[in-house]
């Protein structure tokens, strides 16, 4: 899928070096799926004018690995499942959390690409820019590393609609 060309306004990637942390986030626990999204989103939306309905967009092959592991080792060991993990195994938990930091006021939408994640939440932003329903998005791929090893990363940008720009 490509992704269609809108204008971008701001970008920010985690890791920016070797030495990048997340700040931790209170009641996100175990994994570092849902800081790193709200690290990325605050590093993309830091220091620029919002518009007064900006969706956000959230693209994620895998999701959150961590916390839906966590859950099944409990369920698999018939332990107490903590209930934070409950909370945050939904993505838009943390996109709410999001959402009230900043004040965005737009839709919030969740996917899992087959294909390349940035053009999958490019190409939603753009459907809800064509509905109507948005006047810009924060768009977010997430990924954490995997078993073979390398690193969590993320990027997100901001965009507007084409008639905005």
């Amino acid at each position: 899928m490509n992704a269609p060309v809108v204008p971008v306004v701001a970008s920010a990637r985690w890791p920016e070096s070797d030495v990048d942390t997340v700040t931790p986030v209170t009641g996100f626990v175990v994994s570092t799926f849902n800081p790193l999204v709200a690290e990325v989103a605050a590093r993309c939306l830091a220091g620029h004018p919002l518009a007064e309905r900006t969706a956000i967009v959230l693209a994620s092959a895998t999701g959150d690995r961590t916390s839906a592991e966590a859950v099944a080792e409990a369920v698999a060991a018939g332990t107490r499942v903590a209930p934070l993990l409950f909370f945050q195994s939904n993505p838009n938990a943390v996109l709410g959390h999001v959402a009230a930091r900043w004040g965005l006021t737009g839709p919030v939408v969740c996917t899992s690409p087959t294909g390349d994640p940035m053009a999958d939440a490019l190409a939603c932003a753009d459907l809800l820019f064509a509905s109507g329903e948005a006047d810009a998005a924060l768009v977010i791929t997430a990924e954490l590393a995997d078993d073979r090893g390398g690193t969590d990363r993320a990027h997100a940008v901001l965009v507007t609609a084409r008639e905005r720009a």
